[in-house]
């Protein structure tokens, strides 16, 4: 961020935060460039699952039964996570910070048209920040459902469908680790990737593309 003399405090504690966050090993991270515009401090990660190698996964949103291997670098689903700070405050945040997500993952068809899909995408991100004890507030959000359709020579492809969350949130203080940890077991629940208890290690599964 060039000169962190003149960066506050409370960014710094933020960012360091985000640097103590224990996301799990499926998740890829890393800094990508942040939005100039929408605050006058900002940090930005992007995030993707992959699937390297034959994978078996549990059933998750839009994935069906486990046992089909899928081809290597499948990418599973892939998101964005963005930190905003104004140190005057913001009256729509309220609140000096405000977290933007994005998440985005395919969808089987017959899940796809499930007119539910939308509102369980939204309760997996609420029960995320309540589970890792995230405090939170003036959430929103919209969910949106994306059809593919292929014709000519792309036609064998068959048609698609994926599911967007776009949410965004004021966390309750600048440490933002249970916020980034939350989030990333959103996006591998997007994945299909099955919920982990602590400290146990995800032994490779297959699943269905």
């Amino acid at each position: 961020m060039g000169d962190l003399s003149q960066v506050p405090p409370d960014f710094l504690k933020a960012l360091g935060s985000l640097r103590r966050a224990q996301c799990r090993p499926e998740l890829h991270l890393n800094e990508i460039p942040a939005p100039a515009r929408l605050a006058p401090f900002a940090v930005s990660l992007g995030a993707e699952v992959l699937a390297s190698g034959p994978l078996a996964l549990d059933e998750g949103l839009g994935h069906g039964p486990s046992g089909i291997v899928i081809p290597e670098q499948t990418e599973l689903a892939t998101g964005r996570f963005i930190l905003l700070h104004d140190p005057e405050g913001s009256a729509v945040w309220n609140g000096t910070f405000r977290i933007v997500t994005y998440i985005r993952a395919e969808l089987e068809p017959d899940m796809g048209n499930d007119e539910l899909v939308g509102s369980v995408a939204w309760t997996w991100l609420v029960e995320a920040l309540q589970e890792h004890g995230a405090g939170y507030s003036s959430a929103g959000g919209t969910a949106t459902r994306i059809l593919s359709e292929s014709y000519g020579t792309l036609a064998g492809r068959g048609d698609a469908i994926d599911i967007e969350l776009r949410a965004s949130w004021t966390p309750d203080s600048a440490d933002v680790q249970a916020h980034l940890e939350a989030w990333s077991d959103m996006v591998c629940t997007f994945a299909g990737l099955p919920p982990l208890p602590d400290g146990v290690t995800p032994l490779p599964r297959m699943r269905r593309s």
